[in-house]
């Protein structure tokens, strides 16, 4: 699907770690080749036409974040550098004034570190309880054990749409609806969903959101935090400097602008922000259902082949996402990798920063394929029949 629109893919390679980065169509590409070659300037600082242009496409690419994600304002989307400044800026912005030392805050061990390491900081420093909703014999999380864990001290639900290990899609409407019945904020890391599935953050409830842009199609180095506008108004500012202020003095006094301007602080990255926007109309053009099903028919491929292969482990043959966790028999992940790059074959060997989801599989180290729109059944042939011949695994390290 819309494979001939990705330039990297015309030399062969197959690119299978979708949940670590996705590729950039032309289309992107282009969009921030143009910033810096035909209307390069600074954004919010000039009166001049290419100075207003940037305006132009920031504020627009703002919008059509806005509309992507359904939320009510621009005021509620802000431009970050990525899903873990977002979720920093939650924590150390917001939460740090909210949370109290008896509070609780619920989480779950198959996240990915940047929604876990913030909460642990904090909670270090005020001393609020963290109670982990315990994943079931699939590894997958449930609506029932996030409730199990919930008590009137229960302040905060946080936790990700699409885990980046499991690949787990968790029910995050149900979720939502608890949260406001509850009064309990809801905190969503959409990252590894943002770009697979249609977002909704007023059907879900959600009170605050992190992303990135390189998980769906965009550059790296930018990304968007979302909240209620109610809940961006009491959250205090990481940055201070230029952009975010009205005006300050040498008796201590300094006035600063409305949202979204004062969460962004200084120059922004306005090349990844001009190409974030061209990502989402690249996806609405394909459409976010389309893209849905499409990679649930390549995962029962996927699944269906790999247990063609000898020896393998597959983890989370279940879930309906495009992630697949796995090990090949007696081999170390890392060495499977290294193996199938010599195919131009591209996956994540590691703990795939979710550090806490060995405890639950016990395993340290896993092999992960993960897919988007872009993928074929071919690339998914290639694979197994690399992974057939698994006995020359070791022959590629001598």
């Amino acid at each position: 699907m819309n494979r001939e629109d990705f330039e990297i893919f015309k030399d062969g390679l197959i690119y299978l770690d979708n949940a670590a980065t996705t590729m950039k169509p032309n289309v992107v590409v282009n969009s921030v080749v143009d910033y810096y070659t035909k209307y390069t300037a600074n954004a919010h600082r000039g009166d001049y036409d290419n100075s207003l242009k940037v305006d132009n496409e920031y504020e627009g690419a703002r919008e059509k974040v806005r509309k992507f994600i359904n939320a009510d304002s621009v005021n509620e989307v802000i431009f970050t550098k990525g899903s873990t400044e977002s979720f920093n800026m939650i924590v150390f912005g917001f939460m740090s004034g909210f949370l109290k030392k008896d509070d609780e805050v619920i989480l779950n061990k198959g996240e990915h570190a940047s929604n876990i390491l913030p909460w642990l900081a904090l909670s270090k420093k005020i001393g609020f309880k963290i109670k982990y909703a315990k994943l079931n014999d699939n590894y997958e999380l449930s609506v029932e054990s996030i409730e199990n864990e919930i008590t009137p001290k229960t302040k905060v639900i946080s936790l990700a749409h699409i885990t980046n290990a499991i690949g787990d899609i968790r029910d995050i409407e149900k979720v939502g609806n608890i949260c406001k019945e509850k009064d309990i904020l809801f905190v969503l890391d959409a990252t590894q969903s943002i770009g697979h599935i249609k977002m909704d953050v007023k059907k879900y409830n959600v009170s605050f959101m992190g992303f990135s842009a390189h998980k769906m199609l965009g550059p790296t180095g930018v990304g968007v935090l979302y909240g209620k506008e109610e809940l961006l108004e009491r959250l205090v500012p990481m940055e201070y400097g230029g952009g975010m202020n009205i005006a300050f003095s040498s008796d201590g006094e300094y006035t600063l602008k409305e949202l979204p301007f004062r969460l962004e602080a200084g120059t922004r990255n306005i090349a990844g922000v001009i190409g974030l926007g061209s990502a989402i109309d690249y996806l609405e053009n394909i459409g976010m259902d389309k893209i849905h099903d499409y990679e649930r028919e390549l995962k029962t491929y996927l699944i269906s082949r790999m247990e063609e292969v000898p020896n393998i482990k597959i983890y989370n043959k279940n879930v309906e996402s495009g992630v697949l966790l796995f090990n090949v028999g007696k081999y170390f992940s890392q060495d499977v990798a290294i193996y199938l790059n010599q195919f131009k074959i591209c996956i994540r060997a590691g703990n795939h920063c979710a550090k806490m989801l060995e405890e639950v599989i016990c395993d340290t180290n896993t092999c992960r394929a993960s897919l988007y729109f872009y993928n074929t059944k071919h690339d998914i042939d290639v694979l197994v029949d690399a992974l057939k011949d698994q006995d020359k695994i070791l022959d590629t390290l001598v």
